[in-house]
C-alpha cells in the first residue's frame, strides 16, 4: 500500500499561481498512474490531470489545459500540479490519487485505489 501526503494549497488571487505537491511513500513501485482531482462544495469530484508513471504520459481536463501542468520527480516519488492563471472557479479541495491496477480510464475517480487527504485551494479577490 501507499501513503499520499499533499501540500501547497492555500489562498491566492485570481490570475495567481500555486504549486501542489503529493509525496508517495510505501510501495511506490506499484504505482501505475497518479492523478489530481478536485471537488467544490455541492459538486461532483472532477478530474483535473493525470500522469502515467512509466513513460510519463500526461492528461488534462479541458478546463485546465494551458494553465495547469502535472509533473513528477522519480527520485522523490512525488507528483506536482503547477497551477497558473487561477480563476475563482478553480476553488476546491484538491486530491491526489494513485492507481495500481493499470486502468485505461484515467479521469474516473473510482478507478483509483489510494487517495491523499486533500488540500484546500481558494481563489478569491
Amino acid at each position: 500500500q501507499v501513503q499520499l501526503v499533499e501540500s501547497g494549497g492555500g489562498l491566492v488571487q485570481p490570475g495567481g499561481s500555486l504549486r501542489l505537491s503529493c509525496a508517495a511513500s510505501g510501495r511506490t513501485f506499484g504505482i501505475y498512474r497518479m492523478g489530481w482531482f478536485r471537488q467544490a462544495p455541492g459538486k461532483e469530484r472532477e478530474f483535473v490531470a493525470a500522469l502515467t508513471w512509466s513513460g510519463g504520459s500526461t492528461y488534462y481536463a479541458d478546463s485546465v489545459k494551458g494553465r495547469f501542468t502535472i509533473s513528477r520527480d522519480n527520485a522523490k516519488s512525488t507528483v506536482y500540479l503547477q497551477m497558473n492563471s487561477l480563476r475563482p472557479e478553480d476553488t476546491a479541495v484538491y486530491y491526489c490519487a494513485a492507481d495500481f491496477d493499470g486502468s485505461n480510464y484515467y479521469a474516473i475517480p473510482d478507478e483509483y485505489d489510494s487517495w491523499g487527504q486533500g488540500t484546500q485551494v481558494t481563489v478569491s479577490s
